[in-house]
Protein backbone atom coordinates (compact mmCIF):
# COMPACT_ATOMS: atom_id res chain seq x y z
CA UNK A 1 0.00 0.00 0.00
CA UNK A 2 1.71 3.40 -1.09
CA UNK A 3 0.56 6.17 1.49
CA UNK A 4 0.33 9.94 0.52
CA UNK A 5 3.54 11.48 0.89
CA UNK A 6 1.50 14.78 1.75
CA UNK A 7 -0.51 15.71 5.14
CA UNK A 8 -2.28 18.42 7.04
CA UNK A 9 -1.75 20.41 9.93
CA UNK A 10 -4.45 22.30 11.99
CA UNK A 11 -2.81 24.85 14.00
CA UNK A 12 -4.00 28.19 15.54
CA UNK A 13 -2.80 31.45 14.04
CA UNK A 14 0.09 31.73 17.09
CA UNK A 15 1.37 28.93 16.76
CA UNK A 16 1.80 29.13 13.05
CA UNK A 17 3.21 32.12 13.28
CA UNK A 18 5.56 31.00 16.04
CA UNK A 19 6.58 28.51 13.64
CA UNK A 20 7.59 30.65 10.91
CA UNK A 21 9.50 32.98 13.14
CA UNK A 22 11.07 29.90 15.04
CA UNK A 23 11.94 27.62 11.55
CA UNK A 24 11.20 24.67 13.89
CA UNK A 25 7.91 23.16 14.79
CA UNK A 26 8.01 21.18 17.94
CA UNK A 27 4.70 20.81 18.18
CA UNK A 28 0.80 21.84 19.68
CA UNK A 29 0.17 21.28 23.28
CA UNK A 30 -1.62 18.02 22.75
CA UNK A 31 1.39 16.85 20.39
CA UNK A 32 3.87 17.53 23.40
CA UNK A 33 1.80 15.77 25.77
CA UNK A 34 0.97 12.76 23.06
CA UNK A 35 4.82 12.64 22.18
CA UNK A 36 4.82 13.06 18.32
CA UNK A 37 2.84 15.69 16.63
CA UNK A 38 -0.22 15.16 14.77
CA UNK A 39 -1.51 15.45 11.42
CA UNK A 40 -4.26 14.26 8.92
CA UNK A 41 -4.16 13.33 5.34
CA UNK A 42 -6.88 15.05 3.05
CA UNK A 43 -9.95 13.38 3.89
CA UNK A 44 -9.39 13.02 7.51
CA UNK A 45 -9.05 17.25 8.15
CA UNK A 46 -12.35 18.05 8.40
CA UNK A 47 -13.72 15.74 11.17
CA UNK A 48 -9.83 16.70 12.77
CA UNK A 49 -11.03 20.50 12.49
CA UNK A 50 -14.70 19.08 14.23
CA UNK A 51 -13.73 17.11 16.54
CA UNK A 52 -10.51 19.11 17.99
CA UNK A 53 -10.67 22.44 16.59
CA UNK A 54 -14.44 23.18 17.25
CA UNK A 55 -15.72 26.55 17.53
CA UNK A 56 -11.76 28.31 17.68
CA UNK A 57 -11.04 31.27 15.03
CA UNK A 58 -7.91 31.87 13.10
CA UNK A 59 -6.94 28.31 12.06
CA UNK A 60 -4.52 27.59 9.46
CA UNK A 61 -4.11 24.47 7.09
CA UNK A 62 -0.63 23.70 6.88
CA UNK A 63 -0.03 21.35 3.80
CA UNK A 64 3.35 19.13 5.11
CA UNK A 65 6.12 17.05 2.84
CA UNK A 66 6.02 13.70 4.64
CA UNK A 67 8.69 13.03 2.00
CA UNK A 68 10.84 15.75 3.52
CA UNK A 69 10.72 13.94 7.25
CA UNK A 70 11.36 10.99 5.67
CA UNK A 71 11.63 8.38 8.63
CA UNK A 72 10.45 10.71 11.24
CA UNK A 73 7.06 9.51 9.93
CA UNK A 74 4.50 7.18 11.25
CA UNK A 75 0.97 6.36 9.85
CA UNK A 76 -0.06 5.10 13.13
CA UNK A 77 -4.20 3.84 13.60
CA UNK A 78 -6.53 6.62 15.26
CA UNK A 79 -10.05 7.65 14.84
CA UNK A 80 -12.24 4.35 14.02
CA UNK A 81 -8.59 2.23 13.22
CA UNK A 82 -7.75 4.90 10.25
CA UNK A 83 -3.76 5.55 9.80
CA UNK A 84 -2.98 8.61 10.17
CA UNK A 85 0.39 10.46 9.75
CA UNK A 86 2.80 11.03 13.27
CA UNK A 87 5.84 12.81 12.99
CA UNK A 88 8.06 11.87 15.51
CA UNK A 89 10.63 14.66 15.31
CA UNK A 90 10.20 18.37 15.06
CA UNK A 91 9.21 19.68 11.65
CA UNK A 92 11.67 22.84 10.01
CA UNK A 93 9.84 25.77 7.98
CA UNK A 94 10.82 24.05 4.91
CA UNK A 95 8.11 21.39 4.87
CA UNK A 96 5.37 23.36 5.09
CA UNK A 97 5.02 24.15 1.54
CA UNK A 98 1.18 25.82 1.60
CA UNK A 99 -0.78 27.42 3.94
CA UNK A 100 -4.21 29.04 4.11
CA UNK A 101 -6.33 30.22 6.76
CA UNK A 102 -9.23 27.44 7.46
CA UNK A 103 -11.83 28.25 5.08
CA UNK A 104 -14.97 25.70 4.26
CA UNK A 105 -16.66 24.88 0.88
CA UNK A 106 -20.42 24.98 0.41
CA UNK A 107 -20.18 21.20 1.53
CA UNK A 108 -19.16 22.66 4.90
CA UNK A 109 -15.73 20.85 3.75
CA UNK A 110 -12.10 22.32 4.93
CA UNK A 111 -10.68 23.50 1.90
CA UNK A 112 -7.14 22.34 1.55
CA UNK A 113 -4.20 24.93 0.48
Amino acid sequence: MSLPQIAWKVLTGPQWTAWQENGIFLGAPVDLADGYIHMSAAEQVTETVEKHFAGQEGLVVVRVDLGALGEAIRWEPSRGGALFPHAYAPMPIGVAIAHAPLSRDADGKVVLP
